[in-house]
């Protein structure tokens, strides 16, 4: 994980992008802000708890997951936990602001970790954990009340901000200015 970093590399840590200040061949260093610790999970960490780290994708690199930026947009609590096959659906309870972004077959950053959404109502969403995740990330311990980070994917916040950017919508002017009403 540490080879080929250096001071001013960025590296995620449970999906929340820090900039690395020190490193030597086993750990590495960071600065976090109140508001990272404020907005984020980092804040309940205690020595030992476990991380997922993750590396920035190289430009011309293949994406394997969903469009994030290591800018997390809130927390969501564990709610859930269903066995289905060979899979676990979690359940998380998510701010209302949030959810307008989160699709059902679309993707979610937990932890900075890319997952489908499996459902989703006004205030939760669910997610498929299949074995290699769980193995392989954090996410396989996850306890019902725990606090994980989510970050929306970025495509979904641009729509978004361009649907809200423009006009209040269609008007009958509008309409008839081009062409769908005469009169």
């Amino acid at each position: 994980m540490l080879e080929g970093i250096e001071e001013g590399a960025s590296i995620a840590v449970n999906g929340v992008c820090l900039t690395v200040t020190g490193f030597d061949n086993k750990s590495f260093s960071v600065d976090v802000m109140e508001e990272t610790l404020d907005k984020t999970n980092l804040g309940m960490l205690k020595a030992g708890d476990g991380v997922n780290l993750e590396r920035p994708l190289p430009l011309g690199g293949r994406l394997g997951g969903h469009l994030v930026q290591g800018h997390i947009d809130d927390t969501a609590r564990v709610i859930s936990f269903a066995p289905r096959g060979d899979s676990i659906l979690v359940g998380f309870e998510a701010p209302l602001r949030l959810t307008a972004y989160i699709v059902e077959k679309g993707f979610i950053a937990v932890d900075g970790a890319s997952l489908t959404v499996v459902s989703r109502n006004s205030g939760s969403f669910q997610v498929s954990l299949v074995g290699y995740t769980r193995r392989h990330t954090i996410l396989g311990n996850l306890r019902v009340g725990d606090t994980v980070n989510l970050e929306a994917d970025i495509i979904a916040k641009y729509v978004e901000q361009f649907n809200r950017s423009r006009s209040s919508g269609i008007t009958v002017d509008f309409l008839q200015e081009h062409g769908f009403l005469v009169g």
